[in-house]
Formats: C-alpha cells, sequence, structure tokens
C-alpha cells in the first residue's frame, strides 16, 4: 500500500514538472468525422505523414461526450469550453425563438457585419470561456488565430479572445471573417484570395490517388469508374479544403512569428474526414479512404513545416474527431438494426391540432425545434389557464407517440439525467422529447437534421508534443479536452 502511494506521488511529480514549461506555440485542429475505427483501419497505408507520427508518438485516446449529438457544432462547444450544453449556451447549430416563432442560427449576431461574407455571425451566444479565452486572460500578448472550412466550427474555435479568425465563404470561395474579432480579415488571408492561390485550388480535380483496387472499400461503381469531382463543386467536402486551412496556418504562423518568444501562441483549425457522398463516418467508399490519406499527407507537411521553422520542442499539436454523421441509417437497416424517424414538426402539429379540440380553434403550439416543443404562452395567459397543467397534459399526450421514451415540461427535463447537460434555459421548450433507442430525430420530411446521431458516440484524440508528455491513465471525456491544453 506504501509503495503503490509512493509511485502515484512520484508520478504526480514528474507529471508536474513535465507539464510546466509550456510550448511556445499549440496547434489544435478539429477533425469533423475523423473516428477511431477509421484510424485503424487505415494505419497499414501511412507509410509515413502526419497520422502516422501521431499514431506512433502521440498520446492517444478515446473521449466520450456526456450529453446528446446531434452532429452540429455542440460537440465543439464541448470540446472547446470543457463544459456541456447546458452551460455553455451551445445546444444546437439552430434554435428557435419565441419573439418571432422563427429558427436562427445560434452564433447570429446582427451586430457582427461580415467581412468577405453575408453572414452576420460572433461568438456572443456563447456562454462559457474557450481554450483561446483561457490563454488569452493568463496570456494578454498571446497571438491566437483560427482557420476553418465552415463559419459556425472556425468561430467557436476562435472564442471571444482571438486576434482573428477565417473561413471559406461558400458563395465566394474565398476567405472571410466577421467583424467581430479586432483584427477583421488577416493580411494572409487577403493575399491569399487575390494571389490565385485558392482559384488554383478551386480549378483542380480530384481523383484518386492510387489505383482503384488498392482501396479496401470501394464501391461497386468506384471499381468500374474510379471517382472524380471538380474541386469547386464540392469544395466543403474536398481533400483540397484541408490542404487550404494548413496553408493559411502556416502562412499565418510565418506572418504572426507565432511561436518565437517565450509567450505561447494558439493556432486553431478545422479540418475534416468525410467525402462528397459520405452518408456515415465510418467508411464505406474508395474516395472517403482518399480523405484520410491526402488529410495524413496534409498533417505531416504542417509539422515538417513547424519542425523547421520552429523547432520540434516548441509546439505541440492536439488532433480530435467529432462525430457528424454516425452510422448510415441504411447499413443499420441492411444489417436488420432497427432505426426509425421521429417528424418533431409533425408532433407539434398534431400537439396543436389536440389542443384546438380541447380549448377552442386557436394557434396553441408556437412551433418545434429539435427535442422541444413550445406553447403559445401568450394564448395560454390570455384565457388564464394553467401553463404548468397544460404542459403536463401535453406531455401526457405526446407519451402515447410510436418512437417516444419520455414526454416533460421542459423544466423537468433540465433535472433528467442526460438531457440536464444537453439543455440550455435559454432554448428549452416547454415541453421536451426524448426518443427511444433506434429513433432518429427529424426536423422536416426532407432531412435528417438535428438528429441523435448514435447513443454514445466517441472521438479519437491524439496530444503529441517534441517530447511526449506523459498523461493520466484514465477515462476522458469531451469536457476534459480543454485541460490538456490549457491548466485550471
Amino acid at each position: 500500500m506504501r509503495k503503490t502511494y509512493l509511485y502515484s506521488t512520484i508520478i504526480g511529480i514528474l507529471l508536474c514538472l513535465t507539464m510546466s514549461a509550456a510550448p511556445r506555440l499549440t496547434v489544435v485542429a478539429v477533425v469533423d468525422g475523423m473516428t477511431t475505427e477509421n484510424l485503424t483501419l487505415l494505419r497499414p497505408f501511412w507509410q509515413q505523414g502526419g497520422l502516422r507520427t501521431l499514431s506512433e508518438e502521440a498520446f492517444q485516446t478515446t473521449i466520450a461526450y456526456p450529453h446528446l449529438v446531434y452532429g452540429g457544432n455542440e460537440t465543439t462547444a464541448t470540446l472547446m469550453t470543457g463544459a456541456t450544453p447546458d452551460r455553455n449556451g451551445y445546444t444546437m447549430d439552430i434554435y428557435f425563438q419565441r419573439q418571432d416563432r422563427k429558427q436562427h442560427a445560434m452564433l447570429e449576431d446582427e451586430t457582427a457585419h461580415g467581412i468577405g461574407t453575408s453572414l452576420r455571425l460572433s461568438p456572443r451566444n456563447l456562454l462559457s470561456q474557450t481554450i483561446t479565452d483561457r490563454l488569452r486572460l493568463l496570456h494578454p500578448n498571446a497571438k491566437i488565430y483560427a482557420v476553418g472550412i465552415q463559419p459556425e466550427t472556425t468561430i467557436l474555435l476562435a472564442g471571444h479572445t482571438a486576434n482573428a479568425c477565417c473561413w471559406l465563404d461558400a458563395a465566394t470561395q474565398q476567405w472571410c471573417t466577421t467583424a467581430y474579432y479586432s483584427e477583421g480579415l488577416p493580411t494572409a488571408a487577403y493575399e491569399q484570395n487575390q494571389n490565385g492561390h485558392i482559384a488554383a485550388m478551386m480549378a483542380r480535380e480530384w481523383y484518386p490517388r492510387m489505383d482503384i483496387i488498392t482501396y479496401s472499400h470501394p464501391t461497386a461503381q468506384e471499381r468500374k469508374k474510379g471517382f472524380s469531382y471538380a474541386v469547386k463543386d464540392v469544395l466543403y467536402r474536398a481533400p483540397e479544403a484541408n490542404t487550404l486551412v494548413i496553408d493559411l496556418a502556416l502562412e499565418l504562423q510565418k506572418q504572426q512569428k507565432m511561436g518565437t518568444d517565450a509567450t505561447p501562441d494558439l493556432l486553431m483549425l478545422q479540418l475534416h474526414a468525410l467525402s462528397p457522398k459520405a452518408e456515415s463516418d465510418h467508411i464505406t467508399s474508395a474516395e472517403q479512404e482518399d480523405i484520410y490519406l491526402r488529410l495524413n499527407q496534409d498533417l505531416g507537411f504542417l509539422m515538417e513545416q513547424l519542425d523547421r521553422r520552429i523547432g520540434r520542442a516548441n509546439y505541440q499539436l492536439l488532433v480530435v474527431g467529432r462525430p457528424i454523421l454516425g452510422a448510415s441509417m441504411q447499413a443499420m437497416r441492411e444489417l436488420q438494426i432497427p432505426v426509425q424517424q421521429f417528424n418533431a414538426d409533425r408532433a407539434a402539429a398534431l400537439t396543436g391540432t389536440y389542443l384546438m379540440a380541447l380549448y377552442g380553434h386557436e394557434r396553441w403550439v408556437d412551433g418545434a425545434y429539435g427535442q422541444s416543443i413550445y406553447l403559445n404562452r401568450t394564448l395560454i395567459e390570455q384565457k388564464r389557464l394553467n401553463l404548468e397543467a397544460l404542459q403536463r397534459q401535453v406531455s401526457n399526450f405526446l407519451m402515447e407517440f410510436e418512437g417516444v421514451q419520455i414526454a416533460m415540461p421542459g423544466l423537468d427535463a433540465m433535472r433528467y439525467p442526460l438531457l440536464g447537460s444537453t439543455l440550455c434555459k435559454r432554448h428549452t421548450g416547454d415541453v421536451v422529447l426524448m426518443l427511444q433507442p433506434g429513433w432518429q430525430l427529424m426536423q422536416d420530411e426532407e432531412q435528417a437534421v438535428d438528429r441523435v446521431i448514435d447513443d454514445n458516440p466517441t472521438s479519437p484524440l491524439f496530444l503529441w508534443s517534441g517530447t511526449l508528455r506523459p498523461m493520466p491513465q484514465q477515462p476522458l471525456t469531451a469536457t476534459d479536452v480543454a485541460n490538456l491544453i490549457i491548466d485550471k
């Protein structure tokens, strides 16, 4: 017993000593759709490259999420803040606003004009401090930049206090940003918009880098004809999107001299591992394998350049995947795994009809989004009805719906296990649903948006540094990631 205690004490001291000297530059890369299973499957293909180096030299683990995952940026917010949605305020990419009965982007901000984009977005609705905010508080002169493919993810990576962030605008296919950040569009991004670098990428054709029979999972169509895309038509799902992010990140590092002085700097990146036809995070095609092979090459190039510019001992790299599509619905059905869809809008409409039959022909339901149904509180007050009693009545009604595990008033739901960490007071409806296993949440008839993609999704995580840092050998969740970079 005494030996065990002594051993634990020594290990703790070594950890503190090892982690006391912070690297000059930390690079955090969040990779959409990257899974542990895919990395294991493709490892034999990586003779060299970034993913190969990480698999051999980095601390690695698999993290879980302590809340429901819908395939949106609620995972990014959790990773960046170390807080669950009930605390950081980011429950879904979209929320329902009672005032106008419309759906709004979670990061929508009419006061934040776009630069190079028509979007008006900012991190103001994010309630918790992020990794970048915590570093800024500790080191006011730190240089902090975020580069990504899509706006919401990139802004969450940048947090409230980055110098600037840049993402690829879907309309112009140029780097853009939000005026929320003091630096605006960095010079490096402006130069790439003007010097033809992005245009050259857009003009490329994406086709297999190897003979199609070399891939493990080519589809029948790919075996016949391979695959080919014009990059400009599938930019957000093309490997060139990752290349553009890495190129700009390195240019920012060079221009801003990140990692060259005693003040620690942060470079936050959004990358992806999803192909245009992907219906699942799991590899089912040669083109998705090809994405990983090129991602491996891009990460390798990033590490080679940082080795040469600032030295291996002066930076660390954290790479973490995040679930986007989950398992393919078609594949699950082919394996005879039960999977059905629950339409929230239809449930809200039927609830409205039910209340009309009881209380008169009025609009009793304002709308629905995600797992919440919003009652018309103004009308309920005018009719002098008891809101709590009506919530119970609607909950009982919804419990009769096929696929509903439980329905309850919003305040009760916030005390319910799992839902409690998923819901935020600002956006929770009057009645909240939780579906039975095997059911996916649909917002409309066309697509499965805001759906629970897996019962217990996980993500791979690598933390590499010039000298491998010992890490606590214990299970980690998504809320622990921020503390791997910024100590409390």
